[in-house]
């Protein structure tokens, strides 16, 4: 693979993950009942949030060296997440 399409991909997969968790959010429902999109933007961001968390995870199971610093992170961030999503609803 050349050095563009690889650099496209990389791309594509983030905007796939925007509209993915905008989806998710509730992006529709705004629309239909003429409400303001505050609601869908802080649930995009709690849900990179745990994102961030989730990949935190799975590096302190692959890495050797910063372990403990990628589990604590990974829950903390975790938990910040599920800490939100009760503050929302």
């Amino acid at each position: 693979m050349n050095k563009t399409s690889s650099k496209f991909l990389t791309g594509f997969k983030y905007v796939y993950l925007i509209a993915f968790f905008t989806l998710l959010a509730g992006f529709f429902h705004p629309l239909i009942t003429n409400t303001s999109f505050d609601s869908v933007v802080v649930g995009v961001l709690v849900l990179f949030v745990g994102l961030a968390g989730g990949v935190l995870l799975y590096k302190s199971a692959t890495s050797e060296k910063r372990r403990e610093i990628f589990l604590g992170s990974g829950f903390a961030l975790m938990a910040i997440s599920l800490y939100y999503i009760f503050q929302i609803s």
